[in-house]
């Protein structure tokens, strides 16, 4: 049988990543493997705590935040999200989904914190990128692969939101991504503490996620990968350097895809869930919490409607679940997400395992990479 270093030396052996870090834990035996480099060149060797942009398993992180705020009593799942995000009072939602922008009716009921835990507020991304209502999310909201220095600010985004009509409306379809970055801002504003502080006091410094954040100090550039996509040629084209776009503070820490992290950093979260809400003796999340964030809430149209999801896949909070087994990998229950970086993370209660495998080369569409596969494959035979 394969080892899990035998796994990513394949990859990075046939040029499709220049390097990656994977943890697999089950129960108290974790392994963490490191091959590769950090770079395309080959001159900065991958490290266990190398830092990677984690980008869309940042959302699991901040649906554990929103729950954080619904245990503290400042909201609640079937509150409108109006007393935080005025800018929301009344959403515009297209007539049909193929109809122009201008094509408009009004939302059908208010918006709720439920609805972008869920994904269904009716803002994001469906199977057709060519839908009129989704140019506005490119041009003006910046939804796409992570670039923290193009985002305005959340008021300014928050404005420019207000102006982009719904897809569907409220509670009727599961669409991709925009609901965690309106998430981010609702959490921000309803705390009163900007993102990064209220993720850094509740989640980071609890868990000892000392390298995860919006931003890499210069301090820790040296072990900041370098961030590619691969060209039409099948070559590796540099996106974003150590010292780039998270060099710094962004304006817009976007909650769908901003944070950096580690593999380790990644691995205290995650059990922390399998834990069910516990770290030691500190209860950071209550077992029910944890549970609705782990459930799938997904009718069995939406799932299948959505279009981005694998077979047997449904949606939690800020991650997916899977709901039947078909890949050997889809174990019913398994919670997590991967992330347009090269990015993977999920725990599997079934059996008490954390997987986490962290690459640097952007995926080219929704289906998952080799190397993403042949390492759940890995982890599923373990």
């Amino acid at each position: 049988m394969s080892t899990l270093r035998d796994v990513l030396e394949t990859h990075v052996h046939d040029g499709s990543v220049p390097g990656a870090v994977a943890l697999v834990a089950r129960g108290d035996r974790v392994d963490v493997q490191a091959v590769g480099s950090a770079d395309a060149d080959g001159s900065a060797p991958m490290a266990p705590d190398s830092i990677f942009r984690i980008a869309s398993i940042t959302k699991p992180v901040t649906a554990a935040a929103a729950m954080m705020l619904i245990e503290d009593g400042r909201i609640a799942l079937e509150d409108p999200v109006t007393p935080w995000l005025p800018e929301l009072v009344a959403p515009m939602v297209v007539r049909t989904p193929e109809s122009p922008v201008d094509d408009v009716v009004p939302a059908a009921r208010p918006l709720t914190v439920l609805d972008l835990l869920t994904f269904r507020a009716g803002y994001g991304f469906p199977s057709d990128f060519s839908l009129p209502a989704v140019a506005p999310l490119f041009s003006e909201l910046k939804q796409a692969p992570p670039r923290p220095r193009a985002v305005a600010a959340p008021d300014d985004w928050m404005a420019k939101l207000s102006r982009i009509p719904l897809l569907h409306q409220p509670g009727e379809a599961w669409l991709y991504n925009t609901c965690s970055d309106i998430l981010g801002v609702l959490i921000a504003r309803a705390s009163g503490m900007p993102l990064p502080e209220f993720l850094a006091e509740r989640i980071f410094e609890p868990l000892g996620m000392s390298d995860t954040g919006f931003e890499v100090p210069a301090r820790k550039l040296d072990r900041f990968t370098s961030y590619y996509r691969t060209g039409e040629a099948g070559n590796l084209e540099l996106v974003d350097a150590p010292d780039g776009q998270w060099s710094s503070m962004p304006d817009f820490p976007s909650a769908a895809g901003g944070l950096v992290s580690t593999a380790g950093d990644w691995y205290a979260f995650g059990r922390m869930l399998l834990a069910g809400g516990t770290v030691g003796d500190r209860t950071l999340l209550t077992r029910e919490s944890v549970r609705q964030m782990t459930t799938d809430h997904l009718s069995a149209a939406q799932r299948k409607a959505s279009g981005l999801f694998t077979e047997g896949q449904g949606w939690g909070f800020g991650g997916s679940v899977d709901v039947e087994k078909t890949d050997p990998w889809n174990v019913p229950g398994r919670y997590g997400w991967v992330g347009g970086t090269g990015t993977t993370a999920h725990i599997i209660p079934a059996t008490g395992t954390v997987a986490i495998m962290l690459s640097q080369v952007e995926m080219a569409g929704p289906t998952p990479p080799a190397t993403m596969r042949d390492f759940w494959r890995y982890v599923a035979g373990g």
